[in-house]
């Protein structure tokens, strides 16, 4: 098997099992090998480079390498360590152990169970829950291990003093595209719903700073604002429904760092500003810094210590003091002053913030969290604050993002690389010259990039017909990274086509030289809707004016958008830059300006956080130094179309085709892989208020509590189901062993038989005195043993216990299953002879009621049903099989149904165990009667039923049900489990008339 033939090996929404083999240039060998990829952060980093006047071999970024700059550099052995204590505290089966907060519990069980519900439009992929995994462990678990969990946080502390020494810094490092959005929205709902229920926390706080380096992700971010329309935590269910309320109190600022400069007060002329000033001390117009905490950040004032989130953290971070200064020139030493430039503003805003407000931590969220150029610190060198790592080889086999492609061979003799690989170095001193008063010709382009054009662009074709022949409705993308205006205007022109002056005067236009690029008709009329468009990314995120030279070059395509906006009847008097900003944002998304746009040529590069995900093409017109830079690029295409997993619940491999961008080692021959459209999604939710009378409520049970009369135990097993004790639920209990010679042998449980029920008995009562009804702190209720020994004697002799395959009672013994039978007793305990269940419901005190009035979520899941509009509060009833379709037709037929609803996303779990671990329990239809009292049958459906399924049932029937009939306040309540598929109708049938006549389950 090849890599590029099957790259996905893992599905994304577990822990990945297997990963390809790379050779020492980073390479794949078509070598699957079966254990989870290793964080190696140290190794990829950038190759050898030279600049004029220094020849730099490659970095040695080992630890010894950088034993000199005083901090220890080696990261990935203290990823790796986290990775492993966090690996164990997951694998943790009882919450108990977890060593957290109950808010945090609750959040972590509803996060991993939307993981495996395949109905959800989007799930967390395993990556994102790991990095808020990861910040879980390191603030609520780790410093309850004692000196084991103290040295990570000195770990950081010392590697944040070296390089950030007023902050305290968390990177978590997540591929392009693997959803660093979801992961924002997870962080602020753990600190902010732990916050609001512990307010006096010093470890939660609800204020969050989150800082983006543009406009576009700082627009696009909205969505981790509650009360915005889309927000994640309801459309894609971060939080459960009951918790939203709270979510509420959430105080978020969202902004670009550009924000943190200081501003003039008054504004003066330079003349102005010299004649008042005269001999005397300068003027003071600049805004305070607490005047820049008050404009930028206002409702984060006077909540206590916040919470910074850096989005695209590589741009912040404070450079190295007394670093030795590079020597660079050029476009080199240009960027490394924008870098220096923009890394002090933003992290100076985060530091005002600390002496301002107060911080409680900063999280860093990057592909690339490295130092760049101009920040003292060697290029490329990773933040030795990085606690987590998803890189995008692991994103790769997961099927997270696109596989990129670039070119490894070709048939230029005498070359050390491909060409197309590193395409500026080729042509770079050929690139037309603009003489005085003459725009550069853009038909003198270098043969080269002609040819490397047409390559990537008749791949493009091929893309192109096969989108359109599969109906995906918007078109592939072809991006075009340039380093300056003057190029990109270039490249724009050769392959959308442009309009010119000839001799005597007269405007002609030139056709493009890629067709479905060009912005002309083929009778050379200008198209109505741009197919190409130029963007100056870096003057666009800042939020400046484009500057006169490139509205100029863009003028039309301007005055394209701007008559369509108007059409759409978008507000009018929206500037050059802010008509550029939402077609650029809106590439690829329907119904939208830049819907149909099919190429972007970008000055510089285009933005981090450009989230087009049809995005196929990408050619690479300037120097890319480092892989760093590369990646960053690269990010660009990898967002994928689809995310519908196939038959091996894997997805699909997505490809991106790359000239021009040396530095990933991804390379393959062409192929155009057939897109997958996106299914139908539909949002499920309660009508309201036109199907308010259908509502159905329902009491959300924590746990069961036990009304034990003074001087007695009771109970009636009349009603229970045969417990049964298999191999496949205590493990083998005959084992043949045998050598090389000689004769077998039998191990078998035997010697167990000879245990007395009566003692077994004695051990179990004992076990349920001293650990199941005693509370913390409490004395053991001694006077109640003997009744407790004669009821489970008595549950042993009627016949309740089933052996099978060599099972004997006396394994009974084991802790978790005496866990289990005491369980299923506390069940079966009544007040009297013939008296009522002494269970009562304990219920979450913050959320006691559930409701189908609280259900709002999408979903692409196909197997739906559409319910009568009569019969449910519900637009869908989303279903796990046809069984359940045939139910749910079934159900609404009943003349005595009032009302019924699916149990999906609406919140009745059942708490039950399983060898004394908690579990919950979703239980699939609810349906209210018709009758005077409120009533309610819970409906399990069941092909297959193995031990797990009898637990569930007894404790719903035998636990659940009279102890919510006993609360009195949320009416009457039953049970029915339904076995014949293929005919439900008597079976049901069965179950109302009994829920009519009184009979409880």
């Amino acid at each position: 098997m090849s890599f590029f033939e099957k790259p996905v090996l893992n599905t994304p929404y577990a822990m990945p099992t297997r990963h390809w083999e790379l050779d020492d240039d980073g390479r794949p060998t078509d070598r699957v090998i079966d254990s989870r990829r290793r964080s190696d952060l140290i190794s990829a980093m950038p190759q050898s480079k030279s600049r004029k006047g220094l020849q730099q071999d490659e970095l040695d970024l080992s630890t010894e390498g950088l034993g000199g700059l005083g901090i220890d550099f080696n990261v990935t052995e203290f990823v790796n360590e986290i990775r492993r204590e966090v690996d164990v505290w997951r694998s943790l089966p009882n919450p108990a152990q977890w060593q957290v907060s109950p808010t945090t519990q609750r959040l972590l069980q509803h996060w991993r169970a939307l993981q495996t519900d395949e109905s959800q439009t989007i799930r967390p992929f395993f990556c994102q829950l790991e990095a808020v995994e990861v910040a879980i462990w390191l603030a609520e678990v780790a410093p309850k291990l004692g000196a084991r969990g103290k040295r990570f946080k000195a770990r950081l502390e010392a590697a944040n003093d070296a390089a950030n020494p007023d902050l305290f810094r968390i990177a978590l490092k997540l591929a392009t595209g693997a959803g660093k959005t979801t992961v924002m929205a997870m962080l602020i709902a753990w600190q902010t719903l732990n916050a609001v229920r512990s307010a006096n926390s010093k470890t939660f706080t609800r204020g969050f700073l989150i800082v983006t380096p543009g406009i576009t992700i700082r627009d696009r971010l909205r969505v981790l604002l509650p009360n915005d329309a889309d927000n994640y935590y309801r459309r894609i269910n971060l939080v459960p429904g009951d918790l939203m309320q709270d979510m509420q109190r959430a105080q978020i600022v969202l902004t670009n760092y550009h924000a943190f400069k200081l501003r003039e007060k008054v504004q003066l002329a330079k003349g102005t500003r010299a004649a008042l000033e005269g001999h005397g001390e300068d003027l003071v117009t600049l805004e305070t810094e607490g005047q820049m905490i008050q404009r930028v950040m206002p409702e984060l004032m006077g909540l206590g210590r916040i919470m910074v989130i850096n989005d695209e953290a590589h741009h912040c971070y404070r450079e190295r003091p007394a670093a030795e200064v590079e020597k660079l020139t050029g476009d080199d030493r240009k960027e490394a002053e924008e870098n220096r430039e923009a890394a002090r503003l933003w992290i100076s805003g985060i530091e005002a913030a600390k002496r301002k407000l107060g911080l409680q931590a900063v999280y860093d969220l990057s592909a690339t969290p490295f130092f760049l150029s101009g920040s003292g610190w060697p290029e490329g060198v990773l933040f030795p604050w990085v606690v987590s790592d998803f890189s995008l080889m692991d994103a790769i086999e997961c099927g997270i993002v696109k596989l990129p492609r670039v070119p490894v061979a070709d048939n230029v003799p005498g070359q050390p690389e491909p060409l197309y690989r590193n395409l500026w170095k080729a042509i770079g001193k050929k690139m037309p010259k603009k003489a005085r008063g003459t725009p550069p010709d853009p038909q003198k382009l270098p043969i080269e990039l002609k040819s490397a054009i047409d390559a990537l662009y008749g791949h493009y074709e091929k893309t192109f017909k096969l989108w359109q022949d599969e109906r995906v409705g918007i078109p592939p993308v072809f991006i075009v990274v340039c380093n300056n205006t003057a190029n990109s205007q270039l490249l724009r022109d050769y392959m959308a086509g442009y309009e010119r002056e000839d001799a005597e005067g007269n405007i002609e236009t030139v056709p493009g030289k890629c067709p479905l690029f060009s912005n002309f008709s083929t009778d050379l009329e200008r198209l109505p809707r741009p197919r190409t468009v130029l963007i100056d990314s870096a003057t666009l995120e800042a939020g400046g004016d484009i500057d006169k030279s490139f509205r100029d070059a863009n003028a039309d395509e301007i005055e394209a958008f701007r008559r369509e906006q108007a059409e759409r009847n978008i507000a009018s008097d929206l500037t050059d830059a802010d008509i550029l900003r939402e077609v650029m944002n809106t590439v690829g998304k329907k119904d939208r300006l830049g819907e149909q746009v099919r190429c972007v040529v970008s000055v510089s590069m285009l933005t981090e956080g450009w989230d087009a995900n049809n995005v196929t093409h990408i050619l690479g017109l300037r120097a890319f130094g480092t892989k760093l830079i590369c990646e960053q690029v690269i990010g660009r295409a990898l967002r994928r179309l689809s995310y519908d997993t196939d038959e091996d619940g894997l997805f699909r491999t997505e490809y991106a085709d790359i000239l021009g961008i040396d530095g990933l080692n991804f390379s393959d021959g062409p192929r155009v892989a057939p897109p997958q459209p996106p299914r139908d999604v539909v949002n499920v939710r309660a009508i309201s208020p036109e199907r308010d009378a259908l509502e159905i409520t329902f009491p959300r049970v924590q746990g069961y509590t036990a009304d034990l009369p003074p001087d007695r135990l009771t109970a009636d097993f009349s009603g229970l189901e045969p417990y049964v004790l298999t191999p496949e639920k205590v493990s083998a209990t005959v084992v043949t062993m045998q050598g090389i010679v000689g004769a077998s042998e039998k191990l078998t449980l035997d010697y167990l038989k000879a245990q007395r029920l009566s003692t077994i008995a004695t051990h179990i009562a004992k076990h349920m005195i001293f650990e199941k009804l005693r509370d913390a702190n409490e004395a053991p209720r001694m006077h109640l043993f003997p009744a407790a020994k004669r009821i489970v004697n008595q549950w042993l002799t009627e016949g309740h216990l089933v052996c099978k395959g060599d099972t004997v009672p006396a394994q009974l013994l084991y802790r978790e299953l005496a866990d289990e039978v005491c369980d299923i007793i506390f069940g079966a305990l009544i007040d009297r002879p013939g008296g009522e269940k002494i269970l009562r419901a304990v219920l979450d005190p913050y959320n006691p009621t559930g409701s189908t009035s609280g259900v709002n979520f999408n979903t692409s899941k196909a197997t739906r049903y559409h319910p009568r509009p009569d019969k449910s509060h519900i637009n869908w009833i989303i279903t796990d099989s046809d069984w359940e379709d045939k139910l749910a037709a079934q159900i609404e037929d009943h003349p005595r149904v009032l009302a019924f609803a699916k149990n999906h996303n609406l919140g009745l779990e059942i708490p039950y165990l399983v060898e004394g671990e908690p579990h919950t329990y979703l239980p699939d239809f609810l349906i209210r009667l018709d009758t005077p009292e409120p009533t309610t049958l819970i409906i399990e459906v069941k092909g297959y039923r193995g031990h797990d399924a009898m637990l569930k049932a007894d404790t719903i029937r035998n636990k659940w049900v009279p102890a919510v009939n006993r609360l009195g306040t949320y009416g009457h309540w039953g049970f029915a489990e339904l076995r014949s598929v293929h005919d439900f109708g008597p079976d049901l049938d069965a179950a109302i008339t009994a829920m009519l006549q009184g009979e409880p389950a």
